[in-house]
C-alpha cells in the first residue's frame, strides 16, 4: 500500500467516525448510560428489549447493511423512539462515542467465534475490547456474552475473570431473553453475565 493510499484510507476512517460521532451526539444520554448490542443481526433481540424497556436508549450495530435495514424496518413497525441501529463495526463505534457517553449494558450474542487460532485476532471479544468498554461502563452495568462455541466461551470467561473490574454472575441467565436467529439454530449455547464493580474511571 502506497503512502497516498494509506493517507486516503486514514482519511476515510476519520470521516466515517466523525459522521458517526455527530449522529451519536444527538442520541446518547449522559451518565444514565445506554444499552449497546454489538452485532445486532436482524434486530430481533434489541427490538424486543427496547419495547420492554421504553426508558432505555438502545443502540445496535452491525457490519452488514442488509441486516441494519431489516432491523430498522422492525423498529419502525414497532414505533420505538428509544431504539437506533447503525452500520458500523465496534472499533469505529467506540472511537466515535461522545465523551460523556457510558454503557449501562453491553450485549454480544453469538458473535463470530473465528475458531481457527490464526483468526482469533478477528474476534470482537478480546482483551483490548474488554479494556475499552470497561473504561466507558458505569458501575452496576452488565456485560452479556452468549455463544454456541465452547472454546470461545472459555476464553472470554477467563478474560473477564482476570479483569478486576467485573464480577461474574451465577447461573448464566441473561437479564432479558429473546431468542435470536442464531440461537434458534444452535443445538446448545453458553452464557456469561458479568456486573461492573467500579465506575468507568477504574481499571
Amino acid at each position: 500500500m502506497s503512502l497516498d493510499t494509506k493517507a486516503e484510507y486514514r482519511a476515510q476512517i476519520a470521516d466515517r467516525r466523525e459522521n458517526l460521532r455527530r449522529r451519536l451526539q444527538k442520541i446518547v444520554p449522559g451518565p444514565s448510560g445506554f444499552v449497546w448490542e454489538v452485532g445486532s443481526g436482524h434486530g430481533h433481540f434489541l427490538v424486543a428489549f427496547a419495547a420492554a424497556h421504553p426508558g432505555e436508549v438502545c443502540i445496535g450495530i452491525d457490519i452488514a447493511s442488509d441486516r441494519v435495514r431489516r432491523s430498522e424496518r422492525k423498529r419502525e413497525r414497532a414505533r420505538l423512539a428509544n431504539l437506533h441501529f447503525f452500520l458500523a463495526d465496534s472499533g469505529d463505534f467506540l472511537a466515535a462515542m461522545p465523551e460523556h457517553a457510558v454503557f449501562s449494558a453491553v450485549y454480544l450474542l453469538f458473535p463470530d467465534p473465528w475458531p481457527k487460532r490464526r483468526h482469533h485476532k478477528n474476534r470482537v471479544m478480546n482483551p483490548e475490547f474488554l479494556a475499552t468498554i470497561s473504561a466507558r461502563t458505569k458501575k452496576g452495568a452488565v456485560l452479556c456474552f452468549r455463544t454456541d462455541h465452547e472454546p470461545y466461551f472459555r476464553d472470554v470467561l477467563a478474560m473477564v475473570r482476570a479483569h478486576r473490574g467485573w464480577a461474574e454472575a451465577a447461573g448464566g441467565t441473561l437479564p432479558f431473553e429473546e431468542a435470536t436467529v442464531f440461537q434458534k439454530r444452535a443445538e446448545r449455547h453458553f452464557t456469561l453475565v458479568a456486573t461492573r464493580l467500579s465506575d468507568k474511571k477504574s481499571a
